[in-house]
């Protein structure tokens, strides 16, 4: 690896320590059904997108809902001192981007067969505070 490119992948280490994020690889879920329920929680209050997703009644819900619950504990892990309700956390980014495709074939008519892709995804939650504008 060169000199330029080690420096910059330290930069970008010691830029992710500061900041709160939860990464999802490789849910099960197609990357179109899971951007539907991201859209619900991007920008709103922790408290507040918890609750959409406690009751939303898609499966991607769940898995997103334990996604905001660890994004939570990695907050309190860096900020021990620090309280959840005074610092205004919300969900600054979300990003739902394409993961590995599994590859099937199903018979189809006159001996012929049609490909079947099972796709999956990866999600990315950063929090950010109202107290301070920059991601904590």
């Amino acid at each position: 690896m060169g000199v330029r490119k080690r420096e910059t992948a330290d930069a970008r280490k010691e830029a992710n320590k500061s900041i709160a994020f939860a990464k999802l690889n490789n849910c099960p879920t197609s990357p179109r059904k899971m951007r539907l329920v991201a859209d619900l929680v991007r920008g709103q209050k922790v408290e507040r997108a918890l609750n959409i997703l406690r009751f939303s009644s898609k499966e991607a819900s769940r898995k997103l809902e334990k996604l905001v619950l660890s994004v939570i504990a990695n907050w309190q892990a860096k900020n021990p001192e620090a309280n959840m309700e005074e610092a205004g956390l919300f969900v600054k980014t979300i990003t739902v981007d394409g993961g590995m495709m599994l590859k099937r074939l199903r018979p189809a008519p006159q001996g012929r067969a049609h490909r079947i892709r099972k796709r999956s995804n990866h999600v990315t939650i950063v929090l950010g505070s109202i107290n301070n504008t920059q991601a904590i």
